[in-house]
């Protein structure tokens, strides 16, 4: 494979890998058979899609791709004990996790249940004091109160806390890793247990609450009653399925579109409230939800109030959502600043272990528990390696991993914890929590490094950085982008397309904030474009292209249209950049 552009490596150290030869022949085909442009073309043909299947993939419809609800097991049982607590108007509590996909899955519920005429009890566990998911004082303590206690993003390896519910039936439905047993309660619905296919393990917690919604009324249906509107929902389960990083593609991207589409109504107040305060000034795309709306959810749970999130979503007072979306944003800010002195010193940390190993981890005394899994997922991109950043408190740590593709570090968790080596924990393939014993921290992560290098961990260099072609700064339009727009959306699993312009010169460049870089540059002709490259300092990217000299650069990124003032223009989101 040859390097493109010949960059072999560039100012962040990747190598610029071209679509591939077989690509560019089945976009041709793709064009002559559908008269579609030929960057969408270019999109379709990587994605694998055939001539036949372009209108369908391209109007993704969730009548056709939504799953039978009744194909997880367990569903058809939790729905049934759902509604019989509805029409019995029994006191129903909803256990969440702390994130986004909990606080969604929860806002889910209630928003059902207040449509219903009914409330429900919503409680989220402090990250701090209670630790992820169910514990047994809170659940004894729910149960007292409750008829039902239904536990969203959480609850499948709940064994113990599930058994102190004395009194009330409880219903898990979550996504994470099932045990080799699983909790006695009502029902566990979870396409992730491990008698399940796989086939729907790509779904978020809010995707699994809003198929047992499905079959809710559907069970309403057969008995002649009818249930609350659902495609109204699909906001909630876009922002939670985007900001959990589920992958793009099946019913997931169905559902994300369609959730978009409800979101540019703006008729829940809470997100409304949070994109105001987040300044978003056009529709909204997955950007958004991953970058805007969904670290302001989170920072609820990270450093503040456990419950702000799933509140703010759930709630139908604009007055109210003002007040709890203005803070978040605060403590989005300070959730900034305590992660940046975090990264600093974990990055230091693993730098001098070395990052050739096949696990990057760091600990410190201290280091806030909340901000732990956004330190690994940094040290895990500056490093293609999967990384764990462990807080110490007393004689124990608590800490968060990322992973990278193809390497499942929940299950090796898992593993782990089974060994003795960790106190508990869990995840997905992607991302997992642990508890560890202060005395036995070194041991689990020279075991855990054993068990990612058996999947190839540590054998990569830098990632390398694909591109979908060239484009000189004449043809990067509106209408271009908006072609683009309509392979997406794009996320985990369905990159969003990057082209390489090259040879260009850098007209303007100014250094914005900390770490950012804004510059616009051209090719000597009459066309411009501005680009924002966030962290750029944080790399050689923004002092070489900062004290540029008048060198020509090629430079790699991801284009959109940016709205400003009612006019639309084109922008790069500057990814990379290598000497001409």
């Amino acid at each position: 494979m040859t390097d493109f552009l010949d960059v072999s490596a560039s100012l962040t150290g990747r190598r610029w890998i071209g679509p591939a030869a077989e690509n560019h022949r089945a976009a041709e085909a793709l064009q002559q058979d559908t008269n579609l442009p030929p960057a969408l073309c270019a999109i379709l043909a990587r994605r694998g899609v055939s001539a036949q299947d372009a209108a369908s993939f391209l109007d993704p419809k969730l009548a056709d791709l939504l799953p039978d609800p009744r194909s997880i097991k367990d569903m058809q049982k939790a729905a049934s004990r759902f509604l019989a607590s509805v029409s019995a108007r029994q006191r129903i509590a909803v256990f969440a996790d702390y994130d986004v996909d909990g606080g969604t899955s929860a806002a889910l519920l209630i928003t059902w249940l207040r449509a219903m005429g009914q409330q429900a009890t919503l409680y989220v566990p402090d990250r701090i004091d209670e630790g992820y998911g169910p514990n047994e004082a809170a659940m004894a303590a729910l149960a007292d109160k409750h008829d039902l206690i239904i536990c969203v993003d959480c609850g499948t390896l709940s064994h113990a806390p599930i058994a102190a519910a004395k009194g009330a039936d409880v219903i898990v439905l979550d996504h994470h890793l099932g045990g080799e047993t699983l909790p006695d309660c009502h029902a566990v619905v979870n396409p992730n247990r491990q008698d399940e296919s796989g086939d729907l393990a790509h779904l978020c917690a809010a995707s699994v609450v809003f198929l047992m919604l499905v079959e809710a009324n559907r069970q309403m249906r057969d008995q002649n009653t009818r249930g609350p509107d659902l495609m109204s929902l699909l906001d909630l389960v876009a922002l939670a399925t985007v900001a959990d990083v589920a992958p793009l593609t099946g019913v997931n991207r169905a559902l994300v579109r369609q959730g978009l589409k409800v979101m540019a109504r703006r008729d829940r107040p809470g997100i409304v409230a949070l994109s105001d305060v987040s300044r978003m000034d056009a529709a909204p795309n997955t950007y958004h939800l991953g970058f805007l709306l969904g670290p302001r959810v989170n920072a609820g749970g990270r450093i503040g109030q456990a419950d702000l999130g799933a509140r703010l979503l759930s709630t139908d007072n604009p007055s109210e959502a003002s007040a709890m979306a203005e803070r978040l944003d605060q403590l989005n800010t300070e959730r900034r600043d305590i992660e940046a002195a975090v990264r600093a010193a974990a990055q230091e940390q693993a730098e001098e272990r070395g990052f050739d190993a096949p696990l990057v981890w760091a600990a410190g005394e201290g280091w806030h528990p909340g901000v732990v899994g956004i330190v690994a997922s940094r040290l895990k991109e500056s490093t293609n390696r999967p990384a764990i950043v462990i807080g110490l408190d007393g004689d124990e740590g608590k800490g968060s991993g990322r992973s990278i593709s193809g390497v499942d570090l929940g299950a090796s968790i898992q593993r782990l914890a089974a060994e003795g080596l960790l106190i508990k924990g869990g995840g997905h393939k992607m991302a997992a929590g642990l508890t560890v014993a202060r005395d036995k921290l070194e041991p689990a992560m020279e075991r855990l490094s054993e068990l990612l290098a058996k999947q190839g961990a540590g054998t990569a260099g830098p990632a390398d950085l694909k591109l979908d072609g060239l484009l000189m700064p004449g043809a990067a339009t509106v209408e271009l982008v908006q072609d683009i727009e309509k392979a997406g959306p794009y996320g985990a699993g369905a990159p969003t397309p990057r082209f390489a312009f090259p040879e260009v010169e850098i007209r303007f460049a100014k250094r914005v904030g900390d770490s950012h870089l804004k510059i616009s540059f051209g090719d000597g002709g009459g066309a411009r474009i501005d680009a924002i490259a966030f962290g750029a300092f944080d790399t050689a990217l923004g002092p070489a292209l900062e004290s540029h000299n008048g060198a020509r650069f090629h430079l790699a990124g991801r284009l959109e249209i940016n709205t400003w003032g009612g006019r639309q223009s084109v922008q790069l989101r500057l990814e990379d950049a290598a000497p001409a």
